[in-house]
Protein backbone atom coordinates (compact mmCIF):
# COMPACT_ATOMS: atom_id res chain seq x y z
CA UNK A 1 0.00 0.00 0.00
CA UNK A 2 1.58 3.18 -1.03
CA UNK A 3 1.12 6.44 0.96
CA UNK A 4 1.99 9.79 -1.18
CA UNK A 5 4.07 11.95 0.38
CA UNK A 6 2.40 15.13 2.51
CA UNK A 7 3.31 16.89 5.35
CA UNK A 8 2.15 15.51 8.55
CA UNK A 9 1.96 17.94 12.58
CA UNK A 10 2.96 14.84 15.00
CA UNK A 11 3.67 15.47 18.10
CA UNK A 12 6.93 13.57 20.18
CA UNK A 13 5.49 10.94 22.32
CA UNK A 14 8.66 10.30 24.38
CA UNK A 15 7.15 10.98 27.47
CA UNK A 16 4.66 7.92 27.04
CA UNK A 17 6.36 4.15 29.12
CA UNK A 18 7.20 2.47 26.13
CA UNK A 19 5.57 4.89 23.48
CA UNK A 20 7.40 5.26 20.66
CA UNK A 21 7.91 8.16 18.07
CA UNK A 22 7.81 8.11 14.53
CA UNK A 23 9.59 11.48 14.61
CA UNK A 24 12.88 11.29 13.68
CA UNK A 25 15.29 11.31 16.59
CA UNK A 26 16.95 14.69 15.75
CA UNK A 27 14.55 17.69 14.96
CA UNK A 28 14.90 21.25 14.17
CA UNK A 29 17.21 23.00 17.27
CA UNK A 30 13.89 26.00 17.47
CA UNK A 31 11.68 22.95 18.19
CA UNK A 32 11.18 22.70 21.85
CA UNK A 33 10.00 18.79 22.99
CA UNK A 34 6.29 18.40 22.64
CA UNK A 35 5.39 20.92 20.62
CA UNK A 36 3.71 20.36 17.17
CA UNK A 37 6.17 20.47 14.02
CA UNK A 38 6.14 19.38 10.16
CA UNK A 39 7.81 16.47 8.71
CA UNK A 40 7.45 14.94 5.23
CA UNK A 41 4.97 11.68 5.30
CA UNK A 42 8.03 10.12 3.00
CA UNK A 43 10.55 9.80 5.26
CA UNK A 44 8.34 8.00 7.67
CA UNK A 45 8.93 4.29 7.86
CA UNK A 46 5.11 2.93 8.38
CA UNK A 47 4.41 -0.57 8.84
CA UNK A 48 0.77 -1.77 7.79
CA UNK A 49 0.02 -5.42 8.62
CA UNK A 50 -1.01 -7.22 6.25
CA UNK A 51 -4.35 -8.09 7.97
CA UNK A 52 -5.28 -4.74 8.08
CA UNK A 53 -4.01 -3.19 4.87
CA UNK A 54 -6.64 -4.22 2.91
CA UNK A 55 -9.17 -2.40 4.99
CA UNK A 56 -7.65 0.30 5.18
CA UNK A 57 -8.98 0.70 1.36
CA UNK A 58 -11.89 1.82 2.42
CA UNK A 59 -12.11 5.55 3.77
CA UNK A 60 -14.28 4.52 6.67
CA UNK A 61 -11.64 2.27 7.79
CA UNK A 62 -8.78 4.81 7.01
CA UNK A 63 -10.93 7.54 9.06
CA UNK A 64 -10.87 5.67 11.77
CA UNK A 65 -6.71 4.60 11.81
CA UNK A 66 -5.78 8.00 11.73
CA UNK A 67 -9.22 9.45 14.09
CA UNK A 68 -9.45 7.04 16.81
CA UNK A 69 -12.51 6.96 18.70
CA UNK A 70 -12.78 9.38 21.47
CA UNK A 71 -12.04 8.39 25.20
CA UNK A 72 -14.42 7.26 27.41
CA UNK A 73 -16.17 10.48 29.01
CA UNK A 74 -15.51 12.95 26.13
CA UNK A 75 -18.38 13.88 23.50
CA UNK A 76 -19.11 15.84 21.07
CA UNK A 77 -21.95 18.21 21.71
CA UNK A 78 -23.80 19.79 18.60
CA UNK A 79 -26.69 22.39 19.72
CA UNK A 80 -29.00 21.99 16.64
CA UNK A 81 -32.28 24.60 17.17
CA UNK A 82 -35.29 22.94 17.11
CA UNK A 83 -38.50 24.31 16.35
CA UNK A 84 -41.41 24.10 19.14
CA UNK A 85 -43.85 21.68 17.77
CA UNK A 86 -46.37 24.17 18.98
CA UNK A 87 -45.50 26.69 16.69
CA UNK A 88 -44.80 24.11 13.62
CA UNK A 89 -48.12 22.47 14.66
CA UNK A 90 -49.67 26.14 13.95
CA UNK A 91 -47.86 26.88 10.81
CA UNK A 92 -49.22 24.05 9.31
CA UNK A 93 -53.19 24.95 10.57
CA UNK A 94 -52.28 28.40 9.05
CA UNK A 95 -51.02 27.21 5.74
CA UNK A 96 -54.02 24.71 5.48
CA UNK A 97 -56.62 28.15 5.86
CA UNK A 98 -55.79 29.53 2.80
CA UNK A 99 -54.90 26.23 0.75
CA UNK A 100 -57.73 25.86 -2.13
CA UNK A 101 -58.37 22.29 -0.65
CA UNK A 102 -60.18 23.55 2.69
CA UNK A 103 -63.99 23.29 1.20
CA UNK A 104 -65.41 26.44 2.36
CA UNK A 105 -66.95 27.10 -0.79
CA UNK A 106 -65.42 29.90 -2.22
CA UNK A 107 -65.06 28.23 -5.88
CA UNK A 108 -68.62 28.21 -6.23
CA UNK A 109 -68.76 32.47 -6.01
CA UNK A 110 -67.37 34.84 -9.09
CA UNK A 111 -67.87 37.89 -6.90
CA UNK A 112 -70.15 39.13 -9.99
CA UNK A 113 -67.49 38.08 -12.56
CA UNK A 114 -70.09 36.14 -14.65
CA UNK A 115 -73.11 38.83 -14.52
CA UNK A 116 -70.06 40.88 -15.49
CA UNK A 117 -69.33 38.95 -18.51
CA UNK A 118 -73.11 38.32 -19.32
CA UNK A 119 -73.15 41.99 -19.44
CA UNK A 120 -70.49 42.61 -21.80
CA UNK A 121 -69.00 44.72 -19.54
CA UNK A 122 -65.78 41.89 -18.88
CA UNK A 123 -65.07 40.91 -22.83
CA UNK A 124 -60.81 40.16 -22.38
CA UNK A 125 -57.86 39.65 -20.28
CA UNK A 126 -57.62 43.64 -20.07
CA UNK A 127 -60.87 43.90 -18.98
CA UNK A 128 -60.18 40.91 -16.35
CA UNK A 129 -57.14 42.48 -15.05
CA UNK A 130 -59.08 45.78 -14.19
CA UNK A 131 -61.84 43.91 -12.55
CA UNK A 132 -59.90 42.35 -10.50
CA UNK A 133 -58.04 44.83 -8.84
CA UNK A 134 -61.30 46.69 -8.82
CA UNK A 135 -62.54 43.99 -6.49
CA UNK A 136 -59.59 43.51 -4.35
CA UNK A 137 -59.72 47.45 -3.98
CA UNK A 138 -63.65 46.72 -2.58
CA UNK A 139 -62.28 44.34 -0.60
CA UNK A 140 -60.28 45.90 0.98
CA UNK A 141 -61.82 49.33 1.97
CA UNK A 142 -65.17 46.96 2.77
CA UNK A 143 -64.29 43.84 4.69
CA UNK A 144 -60.35 43.97 5.97
CA UNK A 145 -61.58 46.43 8.73
CA UNK A 146 -63.67 42.99 9.62
CA UNK A 147 -60.88 40.32 9.36
CA UNK A 148 -58.57 43.45 11.11
CA UNK A 149 -60.71 43.63 14.12
CA UNK A 150 -61.43 39.67 14.44
CA UNK A 151 -57.97 38.78 14.87
CA UNK A 152 -57.40 41.19 17.29
CA UNK A 153 -60.08 40.38 19.15
CA UNK A 154 -60.74 36.91 18.40
CA UNK A 155 -63.73 35.76 21.55
CA UNK A 156 -67.25 35.27 21.15
CA UNK A 157 -68.72 38.73 21.99
CA UNK A 158 -66.55 40.89 19.32
CA UNK A 159 -66.95 38.48 16.71
CA UNK A 160 -70.79 38.38 17.24
CA UNK A 161 -71.05 42.22 17.33
CA UNK A 162 -68.64 42.24 13.87
CA UNK A 163 -70.71 39.56 12.35
CA UNK A 164 -74.56 41.73 13.33
CA UNK A 165 -72.59 45.07 11.76
CA UNK A 166 -71.78 43.54 8.46
CA UNK A 167 -74.96 42.04 8.37
CA UNK A 168 -76.59 45.41 8.21
CA UNK A 169 -74.02 46.86 5.79
CA UNK A 170 -74.44 44.56 2.88
CA UNK A 171 -77.30 46.12 0.97
CA UNK A 172 -76.31 43.36 -2.29
CA UNK A 173 -78.36 40.50 -1.28
CA UNK A 174 -76.40 38.39 -3.97
CA UNK A 175 -73.19 38.97 -2.11
CA UNK A 176 -74.83 38.64 1.11
CA UNK A 177 -75.51 35.07 0.80
CA UNK A 178 -72.71 34.61 -0.53
CA UNK A 179 -70.98 35.90 2.46
CA UNK A 180 -73.01 33.91 5.00
CA UNK A 181 -72.96 30.46 2.76
CA UNK A 182 -68.86 30.86 2.69
CA UNK A 183 -68.73 31.76 6.45
CA UNK A 184 -71.01 29.53 7.61
CA UNK A 185 -69.04 26.56 5.49
CA UNK A 186 -64.79 28.27 6.74
CA UNK A 187 -66.64 28.16 10.81
CA UNK A 188 -68.02 24.09 10.27
CA UNK A 189 -64.57 23.26 8.66
CA UNK A 190 -62.22 25.25 11.28
CA UNK A 191 -64.62 23.73 14.00
CA UNK A 192 -63.70 20.21 12.62
CA UNK A 193 -60.25 20.42 11.10
CA UNK A 194 -58.74 22.58 13.96
CA UNK A 195 -59.00 20.52 16.69
CA UNK A 196 -56.57 22.06 18.95
CA UNK A 197 -58.31 25.17 19.11
CA UNK A 198 -61.56 24.16 21.14
CA UNK A 199 -62.83 27.49 21.47
CA UNK A 200 -64.12 27.12 17.89
CA UNK A 201 -66.56 24.80 17.87
CA UNK A 202 -67.75 25.90 21.40
CA UNK A 203 -68.76 29.15 19.71
CA UNK A 204 -70.14 27.69 16.64
CA UNK A 205 -72.06 25.76 19.01
CA UNK A 206 -73.71 28.01 21.30
CA UNK A 207 -74.11 30.45 17.93
CA UNK A 208 -75.96 27.69 15.64
CA UNK A 209 -79.61 28.12 15.70
CA UNK A 210 -79.73 30.74 17.94
CA UNK A 211 -79.73 33.66 15.65
CA UNK A 212 -77.67 35.79 16.84
CA UNK A 213 -75.13 35.46 14.07
CA UNK A 214 -75.35 35.38 10.09
CA UNK A 215 -72.02 34.12 9.94
CA UNK A 216 -70.62 36.40 7.33
CA UNK A 217 -67.28 35.23 5.92
CA UNK A 218 -64.83 37.75 6.52
CA UNK A 219 -65.39 38.01 10.67
CA UNK A 220 -65.06 34.16 11.01
CA UNK A 221 -61.78 34.36 9.08
CA UNK A 222 -60.66 36.98 11.07
CA UNK A 223 -61.65 35.25 13.88
CA UNK A 224 -59.74 32.05 12.49
CA UNK A 225 -56.64 34.27 11.76
CA UNK A 226 -56.73 35.03 15.23
CA UNK A 227 -57.03 31.97 17.16
CA UNK A 228 -54.17 30.59 15.00
CA UNK A 229 -51.96 32.69 15.62
CA UNK A 230 -51.52 35.06 12.83
CA UNK A 231 -50.88 38.60 13.13
CA UNK A 232 -53.49 40.92 11.79
CA UNK A 233 -51.14 42.42 9.09
CA UNK A 234 -50.75 38.44 7.81
CA UNK A 235 -54.37 38.03 8.31
CA UNK A 236 -55.58 41.21 6.04
CA UNK A 237 -53.13 39.76 3.30
CA UNK A 238 -54.26 36.20 3.27
CA UNK A 239 -57.37 37.65 3.02
CA UNK A 240 -56.90 39.69 -0.36
CA UNK A 241 -55.32 36.26 -1.72
CA UNK A 242 -57.70 34.05 -1.23
CA UNK A 243 -60.10 36.77 -3.13
CA UNK A 244 -57.89 37.08 -5.92
CA UNK A 245 -57.49 33.23 -6.04
CA UNK A 246 -61.34 32.66 -6.15
CA UNK A 247 -61.62 35.51 -8.69
CA UNK A 248 -59.06 34.71 -11.13
CA UNK A 249 -59.92 30.53 -10.25
CA UNK A 250 -63.57 31.43 -11.71
CA UNK A 251 -62.37 33.63 -15.02
CA UNK A 252 -60.69 30.37 -15.82
CA UNK A 253 -63.74 28.70 -15.75
CA UNK A 254 -65.73 30.77 -17.50
CA UNK A 255 -63.23 30.22 -19.94
CA UNK A 256 -62.02 33.66 -20.06
CA UNK A 257 -58.61 33.20 -19.75
CA UNK A 258 -56.09 30.39 -19.06
CA UNK A 259 -54.49 28.02 -16.55
CA UNK A 260 -51.04 29.69 -17.60
CA UNK A 261 -52.45 33.23 -18.55
CA UNK A 262 -53.83 33.12 -15.04
CA UNK A 263 -50.79 32.35 -13.23
CA UNK A 264 -49.32 34.96 -14.64
CA UNK A 265 -51.79 36.99 -14.53
CA UNK A 266 -52.22 36.63 -10.37
CA UNK A 267 -48.18 37.28 -10.29
CA UNK A 268 -48.65 40.39 -11.83
CA UNK A 269 -51.34 41.86 -9.56
CA UNK A 270 -49.13 40.50 -6.33
CA UNK A 271 -47.39 44.44 -6.49
CA UNK A 272 -50.58 45.76 -6.22
CA UNK A 273 -52.15 43.66 -4.10
CA UNK A 274 -49.88 44.72 -1.67
CA UNK A 275 -50.54 48.33 -2.00
CA UNK A 276 -54.22 47.96 -1.44
CA UNK A 277 -53.65 46.01 1.83
CA UNK A 278 -50.75 48.94 2.99
CA UNK A 279 -53.52 51.71 1.84
CA UNK A 280 -56.79 49.57 3.53
CA UNK A 281 -55.51 47.37 6.37
CA UNK A 282 -55.63 48.02 10.22
CA UNK A 283 -58.66 50.06 9.71
CA UNK A 284 -61.83 50.35 12.65
CA UNK A 285 -65.29 48.88 11.06
CA UNK A 286 -66.59 52.51 11.65
CA UNK A 287 -63.96 52.93 8.42
CA UNK A 288 -65.31 50.22 6.49
CA UNK A 289 -66.68 51.81 3.19
CA UNK A 290 -67.55 50.56 -0.66
CA UNK A 291 -65.36 52.22 -3.14
CA UNK A 292 -66.65 50.41 -6.38
CA UNK A 293 -70.44 50.53 -6.13
CA UNK A 294 -70.66 49.53 -9.82
CA UNK A 295 -69.31 46.01 -8.80
CA UNK A 296 -71.97 45.33 -6.05
CA UNK A 297 -74.64 46.24 -8.18
CA UNK A 298 -73.92 44.08 -11.48
CA UNK A 299 -73.33 40.74 -8.27
CA UNK A 300 -76.75 42.18 -7.51
CA UNK A 301 -77.86 41.48 -11.56
CA UNK A 302 -76.38 37.48 -10.83
CA UNK A 303 -79.87 36.05 -9.95
CA UNK A 304 -81.54 37.48 -12.92
CA UNK A 305 -79.15 35.22 -15.51
CA UNK A 306 -80.89 33.39 -17.80
CA UNK A 307 -77.94 30.59 -17.34
CA UNK A 308 -75.32 30.41 -15.00
CA UNK A 309 -72.21 28.80 -13.78
CA UNK A 310 -71.78 29.99 -10.25
CA UNK A 311 -73.67 31.23 -7.03
CA UNK A 312 -72.97 34.65 -7.15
Amino acid sequence: MKIEPALLSLKRKSDEPGGSSPVPNKKPNSVEDGEDYLIPLDSLQITIPSSTALSLTQPHHLMSAFFPPMEDGMEAHIEVEKPTTTDSHLQWSQWQLIDSILPTGGFAHSFGLEAAIQARIISGPEDLRTFVIHVLENTGSLLLPFVFSATISPDLETWQKLDRTLDAMLTNEVGRKASIAQGSALMRVAAAVFSEIPSLKSMRDTSVGSGVVAFHHAPIFGLTCGLLGLDSRTSQRAYLFITMRDVISAATRLNLVGPMGAAVLQHQIVVLAEAILTKWMDRTVEEACQTTPLLDTVQGCHSYLFSRLFCS
